[in-house]
């Protein structure tokens, strides 16, 4: 009894060590490359069923040892020969097996081939786990990069647009995009072959005959596996977007800048077009006046470009007049439904008055005393906001006239009439006595500065709507048209 227990302590000790050796392990969630432990502490199992059943067997031969030594045979040692049992009467060494030593022995190499078979893979598959967690810190590394670049702002983030931030990407868009969806591909190509590869994986149970079952990939590894790849996926596709909605920025600044220019070129052909046609009697085609010396209803001058829809305007003139009572009109727009559009008028005793939709404000000024001054007036839609300048100097402002009303396109500017239907029927008492010039329109509100740089003659900016030039002025009725260097002039009236 003494004997068997004796013999059986180091199987003992060794099922103690197994049983030790595949106590559970404490995950680490720090460490998510740490996953292949299940396959080596599956290797050092199989490792140690081996051993035990070695010991099995050794144990077995020498029961039978035991029981059959009540018998000795001797025989002669050859010369040079170690000292021992095992040689036959013939002096070779005997190659004692029964049929169950054969079948372990078997198994035994079956089951050391299958070992060094699944190291093989454990191996590889630790290298294809390593070059997906580059490839994932590489992408994390690009999100974070990102996110830097979020809180510094649009303006620094197109900044850095050029940057190589995926470590391996092209700098245009649309190649970045073609890229990430080759990467994405095959990441996705990547797994699918390692799964493919973990259901030919031989299982380390294996019954007494060798047979090998097929098991997976371990469970825990392939949701890892699945999980980082979805949250690659999820970076990639936010970088797409990211990129496709700073391309869709860039191209509609392009647009914006295209058409900018296109329209810059366009004003400017214009420009030389009007220079090309204008009356070469005038040194310039903008030194000009148009004299209305007689108080009748068919004197006038006719601007032959209209007004498109606006919201605000500037409109600026220099103005000579004597006449009593009241100067006149000016200047008046007239649109199909509406005659008084924008009118400018002194009538009778009355202040100086300006119509938007027939709605009135009164302004501060005063140009009868029959030397040049220079007027511009302003207005916005909204709130009706309007400002009264008279030789550079603001002298008046007011709201509330026609609050957010746009003034309407495609009618007709009339020079020194007021118009009650919309190019026609003038009234002599409302008609201009004087002289104008320079009278130019904006679709928008000058600055101040602006309006003093054009009333001291130290800025010439013509009208982005309406400009003061030759070719663009037709008068009627005896109205004309003279040479003037309104600056000259207006120094030698001073």
């Amino acid at each position: 009894m003494n004997g068997s227990a004796s013999a059986h302590l180091p199987y003992n000790n060794l099922l103690s060590a197994v049983a030790v050796s595949s106590a559970p392990l404490t995950d680490n969630p720090a460490d998510r490359r740490g996953k292949m432990g299940t396959a080596e502490l599956s290797a050092t199992l199989m490792l140690a069923s081996v051993l035990g059943l070695l010991y099995l067997v050794s144990g077995r031969t020498v029961r039978s040892q035991d029981v059959t030594s009540s018998r000795f045979v001797c025989n002669a040692i050859p010369p040079g020969a170690e000292p021992g049992c095992g040689y036959g009467p013939t002096g070779n060494r005997v190659q004692s097996s029964s049929p169950v030593e054969d079948e372990l022995r078997n198994t035994i190499i079956q089951l050391r081939e299958t070992i060094l078979q699944q190291m093989e893979t454990i191996v590889s598959q630790q290298g294809t786990i390593k070059e997906l967690n580059s490839k994932l810190a590489r992408c994390e590394a690009a999100a974070d990069d990102m996110a830097q670049g979020k809180s510094r702002g649009q303006g620094s983030r197109r900044k850095e647009y050029g940057k190589n931030t995926m470590g391996d990407l092209p700098r245009d868009p649309t190649e970045t995009i073609d890229q990430l969806g080759k990467t994405m591909q095959t990441l996705k190509g990547r797994l699918e072959n390692l799964e493919q590869q973990s259901l030919r994986l031989p299982s380390t149970n294996s019954s007494a005959g060798g047979a090998s079952a097929l098991t997976p990939l371990p469970q825990e590894l392939r949701e890892l596996l699945r999980q980082r790849l979805g949250a690659l996926e999820t970076q990639l596709l936010q970088k797409v977007a990211e990129l496709e909605e700073e391309k869709s920025q860039l191209y509609n600044e392009t647009a914006a800048h295209r058409q900018r220019t296109e329209s810059a070129l366009n004003s400017l052909m214009e420009r030389i077009t009007e220079l090309e046609k204008s009356n070469n009697a005038f040194k310039s085609p903008e030194d000009f006046k148009v004299s209305l010396p007689l108080r009748t209803n068919y004197l006038y001058g006719r601007i032959k470009k209209s007004l498109p829809e606006m919201y605000a305007f500037t409109v600026c003139m220099w103005l000579k007049s004597s006449a009593s009572p009241g100067i006149g009109t000016p200047f008046s727009y007239g649109v199909p439904g509406q005659a008084n559009e924008i009118v400018l008028i002194e009538w009778g005793n009355n202040p100086i008055e300006l119509l938007v939709n027939d709605k009135v404000a009164q302004l501060p000024l005063s140009v009868s005393d029959g030397r040049w001054h220079h007027i511009c007036i302003t207005w916005t839609t909204r709130d009706g906001f309007w400002e009264a300048y008279q030789d550079g100097e603001r002298l008046g402002t007011g709201d509330n006239l026609a609050p957010w009303h746009p003034i309407k396109p495609g009618g007709v500017i009339i020079l020194g009439q007021e118009q009650d239907i919309v190019g026609g029927r003038f009234d002599a008492t409302q008609a201009f006595v004087g002289e104008l010039s320079q009278f130019n329109m904006w679709d928008r509100v000058l600055r101040p500065v602006d309006i003093m740089g054009l009333a001291n003659c130290s800025a010439y900016m013509p009208g982005n709507v309406v400009p003061w030039i030759d070719a663009n002025v037709e008068v009627f009725g005896g109205a004309s048209k003279a040479a003037l260097e309104i600056c000259e002039d207006r120094a030698f009236d001073s």
